[in-house]
């Protein structure tokens, strides 16, 4: 299993902009063996969270984009056929289980229901996963832990956790940080000058003002590094915000213009 725990291991440290105490809060969930639940907004910062902790902590991340056709066997694994008959391939829960990974199930709410109960024995006391097409019930290693996020923004009455799933996790609550921390975000992040990058931010603030008044989401941050990385390749401020912040949020004609307005007033 070495092989394997070195094949997710994060060489490179990820750039993490700490905006509390969340780094403090995750490591004591690690080392109480607690599974851990991550909201926000998108492109706010969750998934670069989990992987930062993951770099700090020296441990094995396995990322699995969850969607509504994923089943259990993905997440568990399954028997395939081969030249000389079948072999049981780990999914890559059992995986992470096995070799002491953190297993991050990013954007959960998007798996069915019935996919997400397969996780319920690797959240309590029990710290155990059955394969039951394989007769087989895996002990988490010592060091795994589970980590799931998503979107509460997004959730409906058909695309929500149960109570059952939520009450076995810790969670941190994630949002955009403040505008001056965003801008040192985007400066480090891209190298772009700190003046553009508040301006920027002034770009971001305008559009999360319209939320729930025709966006359903703000311009996130990952957007707004987006945009300073062509603005960085010469491309001229105004169009490197249309192109990043405006074009893919919304194709309501009325939204484009103000915030269109909001670009030509910050950069014109």
């Amino acid at each position: 299993m070495t092989d394997t725990a070195q094949q997710y291991r994060i060489a490179k440290e990820p750039f993490y902009q700490q905006q509390s105490n969340e780094v403090a809060l995750y490591e004591a969930a690690y080392q109480a063996k607690l599974p851990v639940m991550v909201k926000g907004p998108t492109g706010c910062g969750k998934s670069r969270f989990v992987e930062y902790m993951a770099w700090k902590l020296g441990k094995p991340l396995i990322t699995v984009a969850c969607n509504e056709d994923m089943t259990a066997s993905d997440l568990v694994g399954r028997y395939l056929l081969d030249a000389n008959g079948t072999r049981w391939l780990n999914g890559p829960l059992a995986t992470a289980a096995r070799i002491g990974a953190i297993c991050y199930l990013d954007e959960i709410v998007e798996a069915r229901q019935d996919t997400t109960v397969v996780i319920h024995p690797l959240t309590d006391h029990r710290r155990q996963l059955p394969l039951d097409k394989k007769g087989e019930l895996i002990q988490a290693h010592p060091d795994f832990q589970l980590v799931i996020s998503y979107n509460p923004g997004y959730q409906s009455l058909m695309k929500d956790l149960k109570q059952s799933t939520k009450q076995r996790f810790v969670g941190f609550d994630f949002d955009y940080p403040g505008a001056e921390l965003e801008a040192s975000i985007i400066t480090a992040e891209t190298g772009i000058a700190l003046a553009d990058a508040v301006r920027l931010v002034k770009v971001g603030a305008a559009a999360r003002a319209l939320k729930g008044h025709g966006l359903d989401e703000g311009i996130s941050t990952r957007l707004l590094v987006y945009a300073a990385t062509l603005m960085l390749g010469d491309v001229a401020p105004v169009d490197a915000c249309r192109m990043a912040l405006v074009r893919p949020i919304t194709d309501d004609a009325d939204i484009r213009a103000t915030l269109d307005h909001a670009i030509d007033a910050v950069f014109g």
